[in-house]
């Protein structure tokens, strides 16, 4: 018996396979709050689109497409780079693929193009899980799952990841949203406002980290809001402002007016922004890569911002977005 959307045969003796109409991402989730409507994918457990009042929030990507460059999706078991796919826990040395190739690196954990299944889906909140077995450098297991929330309050992501394997594992977390400029236009008209002051340098070749410099007095200072022109960013920026209830801001001005506004709460001590110059001309410049990132680039190999999950043990961390004015 074939499945919805599986190819069958047409007939005895015949080998004509009939289409599929399954999308590169997989099951679309939507769920949506008065104004606020956004789409939840299979492949990944990513964001593929949020809107209000029919603007895009975020940065969409078209239904028939592959997402690309990690476009909303969730990064498990590190974000960024991760230099020659090796690092090393409780003094074992592991080495991962490298899915990075040209600069010898691993990026953005496993969990990218893995399926994942909506484990509760109502109108306002769907619940994204998957499970994380061992594999080539990686021998633990973890039940990941990301809660995604519409409200007035704009979409919230809380992304949870639990060790469920007989010992401790390493785990960092991030996810990968571009926050969208409008409709057909583009970030150099936009301003950008984020309250941090220190960027984390990196090398040209191979983008992992030689070091770190105060912004202040430099191209990278936008603790006051800054027009983004035609200039080039692919940083992770750190030492970030928080307001009282502990959440530090990104924020893009948008040409129209508005803001889109993302925070992320104390788990996520870094955020990278990519301007991304390095994406095919549809979408190059046309979103803003501001990703909340729980430890830096080549986390997993320092250890910095590494967090050790005990068997048990869950590691729970937050972040939103939303579109004022």
């Amino acid at each position: 018996m074939s499945s919805p959307g599986s190819g069958s045969e047409a007939g005895p003796g015949s080998r004509k396979l009939r289409a599929t109409s399954a999308p590169p991402s997989g099951r679309q989730y939507e769920i949506s709050h008065g104004a606020h409507r956004a789409t939840i994918v299979e492949v990944g457990g990513g964001v593929r689109e949020y809107e209000r009042d029919g603007e895009p929030v975020l940065q969409p990507y078209d239904l028939q497409v592959m997402c690309d460059e990690a476009h909303g999706a969730v990064l498990i078991p590190w974000p960024n780079r991760l230099a020659d796919g090796r690092y090393r826990f409780d003094g074992d040395e592991h080495q991962v693929a490298l899915t990075e190739p040209d600069k010898h690196n691993a990026i953005h954990g496993f969990l990218r193009w893995r399926n994942w299944r909506a484990a509760t889906h109502d109108s306002s909140r769907v619940v994204m899980e998957t499970r994380l077995h061992p594999l080539q450098g990686w021998p633990h297991t973890l039940d990941v799952s990301v809660e995604y929330v519409v409200g007035e309050e704009g979409l919230t992501a809380e992304i949870r990841a639990r060790n469920i394997g007989e010992g401790p594992c390493p785990i960092a977390a991030g996810q990968h949203p571009y926050l969208s400029p409008g409709d057909g236009a583009l970030i150099d008209d936009c301003e950008l406002e984020l309250r941090a002051a220190t960027r984390i340098v990196t090398d040209p070749e191979r983008q992992l980290p030689t070091g770190r410099e105060p912004v202040e007095g430099t191209d990278y200072d936008f603790t006051t809001p800054r027009r983004l022109g035609d200039q080039q960013i692919d940083y992770a920026f750190t030492d970030l402002d928080r307001d009282g209830e502990g959440r530090a801001w990104a924020r893009l001005i948008r040409p129209d007016g508005r803001r889109v506004e993302l925070w992320v709460d104390q788990s996520f001590p870094i955020i990278e922004i990519f301007t991304a110059d390095t994406l095919p001309p549809s979408r190059r410049r046309a979103g803003l890569g501001c990703e909340p990132m729980s430890c830096p680039p080549n986390g997993l190999a320092t250890g910095e911002g590494i967090v050790r999950l005990e068997p048990g043990e869950a590691f729970t961390c937050r972040w939103g977005v939303r579109m004022v004015g």
